[in-house]
């Protein structure tokens, strides 16, 4: 039987494995499902846009510093 310290890193590196190792194997197939969709959405949208967010994350750094400067 694993610790719930164990078990919690184990779903860290691969989620819904704790869950599995416990016996709960439908709990963890679902949440292991949930959170693969969950990294290709982001996956997919964060690689078709990372330049746009990019550049906003300097737009606003670079206002943040100047209003810094004048306020």
């Amino acid at each position: 039987m694993l610790s719930p310290y164990v078990s919690a890193i184990i779903s860290f590196f691969i989620p819904g494995l704790g869950q599995i190792c416990k016996g709960e194997i439908i709990k963890g197939i679902i949440l292991f499902i949930i959170a693969m969709i969950i990294f290709i959405v982001l996956k997919t949208y964060l690689t078709q846009n990372i330049g746009l967010i990019y550049i906003y994350n300097l737009f606003t750094a670079y206002e943040a510093y100047r209003g810094k400067l004048n306020g």
